[in-house]
């Protein structure tokens, strides 16, 4: 059975994994999955955004109100997905930082 979590906080890993051991830290996730998230969910939000304010035309506190919790929930969600996905990714190529490893050493 699952026991440990990937995930220590909302959006930052372990130090490992809490069934098998495997050391988070060796992988390098950084926030690559931050600025492509933040991109691909503010264009959602920007375009449901204007279709909501062209079909209705409701206060602009409307839309501080539904937006911006709606943007932070899906971008937080968003990043424990897409840095966990980029750790399996990953583990699976056994990455390394370069110069890690000798390449002719398989």
């Amino acid at each position: 059975m699952f026991e440990g979590g990937l995930p220590a906080g909302w959006v930052r890993f372990a130090a490992k994994c809490g069934s098998c051991g495997l050391d988070y830290a060796r992988f390098n996730v950084g926030d690559g999955p931050a600025a492509f998230l933040t991109l691909i969910i503010g264009t959602i939000i920007t375009g449901l955004a204007i279709w909501l304010d062209l079909a209705v035309n409701p206060p602009f506190w409307v839309h501080v109100i539904l937006w911006v919790p709606l943007t932070a929930i899906m971008v937080m969600g968003g990043l424990r997905v897409a840095k966990g996905l980029l750790l399996i990714v990953e583990y699976h190529r056994d990455a390394r930082e370069a110069g890690g490893r000798d390449p002719d050493d398989r």
